[in-house]
């Protein structure tokens, strides 16, 4: 058993505590969240994710898993400090690092023993260094600490499962001896580990979250290729994937990315590229290409209801994904915006994002159910791919709306059965499939 303190109980600092925790070790997971901590000492989560309610609960029962705001307490038996903080967008686009800061400072304000401090948070090449410098100025060269990156590479919806099952678990340091003990707290975990110098460490996360983005944004584009030339996206991607220079994963076209680590980590590279003086015109196609699919959908809604203004429009998903409720960045909330802005009336139904929802979206009626949400509308926009939306009863679907239209922002119905519903229907480059005229 290791003694670990994780410092921020966000997405990423939750889930990495419990999962520790799950494996044998004595977790102190700290926020400065006051409200925060006392909701998950009652047991409350903060954020939705499949199975974390029930990880968090069975550690805490073992009396492997605690909750604290005190940086004194949490480091106090300490062996390694996982900083997990939040590092949202600046203005500019650049990661904005005032939380690993904080963490920082504080770490040095009590720091009294050896201590590896370990970068969880997906922070700009470089931080490793200066979480490093932070330390020092406050306690001198006489502290004993090493700094580790170990960026996550977990995915909202699946995170338990990305954690326990790794594809690899990268860690960067110029203390080798530090990058090792860390390593060993892997171990239990079976995956290959990479060990290589701080930077490049920091770089692989921020190169294969862009490499990913790319891919939605090429297949996005392939898509609206394909729909000016009537060929099927759905088909040439499955045909594309089958190449194992490629394979599969995705290759989905839809709506675009959205959540909390896509959008921000391809504009902090970008901003990364540009202050010093590259010119990363790719990363550039590559966020106009996904602000670019909203548009599309919205190109759609003209395209089957003329007219915008006055129109009902449903709204099937809230969340950037499915399972989780996490809204930053979602598809959804710059669709509505625009539909709104075109004098839609707009209702809207997601399985668990509802609460995120109410605080954040203005001038929306939310729904209790899709078929509730259905009623009266002259069109239904599938924005979230949830496996419900995938088996509702559309022939009761068409009976509530009163104009039977459908734009499938993430290509979950079958076109051909769609229209034989009496549905008029749009998908994502869907070509002679799901383009025609003829609805």
């Amino acid at each position: 058993m290791r003694n670990i303190a994780v410092i921020g109980v966000g997405y990423v600092g939750l889930v990495t505590g419990a999962c520790f925790a799950d494996l044998g070790n004595r977790i102190v997971c700290l926020d400065i969240n006051a409200e925060k901590i006392a909701r998950l000492k009652e047991g409350e989560m903060p954020i939705y994710e499949p199975g974390l309610e029930e990880l968090v609960e069975r550690n805490v029962k073992a009396g492997r898993l605690f909750f604290t705001t005190s940086y004194a307490e949490a480091l106090q038996e300490a062996e390694f400090a996982f900083i997990a903080v939040g590092t949202p967008e600046g203005v500019d686009g650049e990661a904005d690092l005032q939380y690993v800061r904080m963490a920082a400072e504080s770490i040095a304000e009590v720091l009294d023993h050896p201590l590896v401090i370990v970068n969880k948070s997906t922070v700009p090449v470089g931080t490793g260094d200066w979480v490093a410098d932070i330390i020092r100025e406050k306690r001198g060269d006489s502290a004993e600490f090493a700094v580790v990156s170990c960026p996550e590479f977990l995915r909202e919806g699946s995170a338990i499962r990305d954690f326990m099952n790794p594809d690899r678990v990268v860690l960067g340091s110029l203390a080798p001896e530090a990058a090792e003990q860390v390593a060993q707290l892997h171990l239990p975990l079976r995956s290959t580990i990479v060990i290589t110098d701080l930077r490049t460490a920091e770089m692989i996360k921020y190169a294969s979250n862009a490499f990913l983005a790319t891919r939605i944004s090429f297949i996005n584009e392939i898509a609206n290729i394909c729909e000016a030339l009537g060929a099927d996206v759905k088909e040439v991607a499955s045909g594309m994937g089958y190449d194992k220079r490629i394979g599969h994963a995705f290759l989905d076209a839809g709506v675009g990315y959205g959540g909390s680590c896509f959008p921000k980590d391809v504009k902090a590279l970008a901003h990364m590229a540009d202050t010093h003086g590259r010119h990363p015109q790719l990363l550039a196609a590559v966020m106009e290409i996904n602000n670019d699919q909203r548009l599309q959908v919205v190109r759609k809604a003209r395209e089957l209801l003329g007219e915008l203004g006055g129109k009902q429009v449903g709204i099937l998903g809230l969340a950037f994904k499915p399972n989780t409720d996490d809204m930053r960045e979602a598809p959804a909330t710059s669709i509505i915006e625009r539909l709104l802005a075109a004098g839609v009336k707009v209702r809207a139904y997601d399985p668990v994002a509802m609460e995120n929802a109410r605080r954040i979206l203005t001038g929306v009626e939310l729904c209790p159910d899709p078929y509730t949400l259905a009623e009266g509308c002259d069109l239904l926009i599938v924005v979230t791919e949830w496996n419900e939306f995938k088996h509702l009863d559309l022939v009761r679907i068409k009976k509530l709306m009163r104009h039977a239209a459908i734009v499938d922002g993430r290509n979950i119905y079958d076109p051909p059965t769609v229209r034989s519903l009496g549905f008029a229907y749009r998908g994502i480059g869907r070509g002679y499939n799901g383009e025609g005229n003829n609805d």
